[in-house]
């Protein structure tokens, strides 16, 4: 596969194991990786270290990117040392309830960290990623968003709105050599998943009869990011198991 070599990668929720496995994979193809936290500061400074000691280049950024100042001055810091042309749109969150249940500010805070967060690191890296005329932009979903799921209107609301943008964004940068996609993981095994989905459910729900890895994952986006992808763009792409 052809490297990321030289290029710069933003990954947001660095901090995570999804985030975590994305940033290795991306630092293993050559990129140089910021690290984006917001409350675990010290995750992604550990993990700076762990990809400098296995050879790769990694910085953390700390921000809070549901605030548009604060996400503003971090791609300042970032386009000063070279234009982000990989953007994995990793960072979200979840806080579930029933609908008629659902207070507002679960909905707000949801949707203002995938969604928000999006337009927030994305629209300011984009003029200078376009001018190199060479890009990726790779927005994590759920297969919330495809699928729907119970108590989690909100988040499935926020990701499926990536969704649209995908395919949208997709369409007014193409001609720039930027790609565009979205990657909806089913279930994915963490700490927060292995305290929800015992193994009776997985085999339940899962055609493959197991959770999919972070590494799994982070092995699709990591193709999205390469020069190999160069053709695809636009698309949701699920990684489940055979979920839908």
């Amino acid at each position: 596969m052809t490297t990321t070599s030289l290029r710069h990668a933003l990954v947001t929720g660095a901090s995570g194991a999804l985030g975590s496995a994305i940033a290795r994979r991306l630092a293993r193809q050559g990129a140089h990786v910021w690290l984006h936290a917001n409350s675990r500061p010290e995750a992604v400074e550990a993990l700076a270290a762990a990809i400098a000691q296995d050879g790769g280049s990694a910085e953390p950024i700390v921000f809070d990117l549901t605030q548009a100042e604060a996400a503003a001055d971090a791609c300042r810091r970032m386009l000063a040392k070279a234009p982000v042309q990989i953007v994995v749109n990793n960072a979200g969150i979840h806080d579930d309830a029933v609908f008629p249940g659902m207070r507002a500010e679960q909905w707000h805070r949801v949707i203002d960290v995938s969604l928000h967060g999006f337009f927030h690191v994305t629209q300011p890296l984009m003029l200078p990623m376009l001018r190199t005329r060479w890009g990726r932009v790779i927005n994590i979903s759920s297969v919330a968003a495809v699928a729907g799921n119970r108590g989690q209107v909100n988040y499935a609301a926020a990701k499926g709105a990536l969704h649209s943008a995908t395919k949208s964004l997709s369409m007014e940068v193409a001609s720039r050599g930027v790609t565009v996609n979205a990657v909806a993981p089913g279930i994915i095994a963490s700490p927060m998943a292995d305290a929800v989905f015992d193994k009776a459910l997985i085999d339940q729900m899962v055609p493959a009869k197991r959770a999919g890895t972070p590494e799994e994952v982070a092995a699709l986006v990591g193709f999205l990011a390469s020069d190999e992808a160069g053709y695809i763009s636009g698309q949701v792409i699920s990684i489940n198991g055979g979920m839908v």
